[in-house]
């Protein structure tokens, strides 16, 4: 009865992640930042790199070492625009679970007032993430699937790193501890959450086909190639929505966890004391 229960409310969860971006749909900007930005830096990388050395030699013999440290940066940099943004969405979250209004502006500060922290977590973010990429290519597929799972580990013990960091002060260490002793508490509605949103955008998303077969049909190879336009241009919008409502959702599992009460929106959801367990 209690795994049915866990599934039930990570289902009511999902429904209360969406429910708060339809109330705030300024927190959509948030995501369209982080996505613009890591494009930036893209674009600055591939350039530079270039216009100075060229993508064969960046590599290869000496210029080896210059290229891991060039991947490295960029795995850096990516990994701290994504999390100084969903760190935004967070706070966004939150005030609105906690029963105000979020303005863009009110995310963004609390992330600036975090930026320290989100700078340090980032590093080691991307460490983490660059060594299980490494040796993921360099073995076999027994290995791979090894190391994809402990990929996996690492993602739902690191879940609430980002709220730790920000609303309890903590270090990375400290935070990983913290995120894997409340991931303990509240794993099945965690992973329940997860993939439920997880299933209702990839559902979502397969509404993209019907308009590139359409355009096909109605106009030839012409109309399949706008047909897919206006489809990435709508899986584009659907990524928007699906990293916002996994920000709020990880708001609204902390938020419970840390206080027992139930999330603005889930009157009629009771759940066990997540430290029980």
């Amino acid at each position: 009865m209690e795994r049915m229960g866990r599934i039930s409310r990570g289902w009511k969860l999902t429904k209360l992640s969406l429910r708060v971006i339809r109330k705030d749909k300024e927190i959509l900007l948030l995501p369209v930042l982080s996505a613009a930005f890591t494009l930036l830096v893209l674009a600055s990388f591939v350039l530079g790199i270039f216009f100075s050395v060229g993508f064969e030699q960046v590599f290869e013999g000496a210029s080896a070492v210059t290229g891991l440290a060039l991947l490295f940066a960029f795995y850096f940099i990516s990994y701290f625009i994504s999390i100084f943004f969903n760190a935004a969405i967070v706070g966004c979250a939150t005030i609105r679970l906690n029963g105000g209004d979020p303005k863009v502006k009110d995310g963004l500060r609390i992330a600036m007032d975090n930026v320290g922290r989100i700078l340090v977590w980032a590093i080691l973010a991307a460490t983490v993430g660059m060594i299980i990429k490494a040796i993921q290519q360099r073995v076999g597929f027994i290995g791979r699937l090894v190391m994809g799972a402990l990929g996996v580990a690492w993602t739902l013990v690191t879940y609430f790193v980002v709220p730790v960091l920000i609303y309890e002060k903590l270090g990375p260490w400290g935070a990983v501890k913290r995120s894997a002793s409340m991931f303990k508490g509240t794993w099945g509605e965690t992973i329940v959450g997860s993939l439920g949103l997880g299933i209702i955008f990839f559902l979502a998303g397969l509404a993209g086909l019907p308009i590139v077969i359409l355009g096909a049909v109605l106009g030839g190879f012409v109309g399949a190639i706008i047909g897919l336009l206006v489809a990435i241009v709508y899986w584009m919008i659907l990524a928007v929505v699906k990293t916002a409502a996994e920000g709020v959702l990880v708001a609204a599992l902390y938020r419970y966890a840390i206080t027992g009460q139930v999330s603005e929106g889930l009157e009629g959801v009771r759940f066990a004391n997540p430290w029980s367990h």
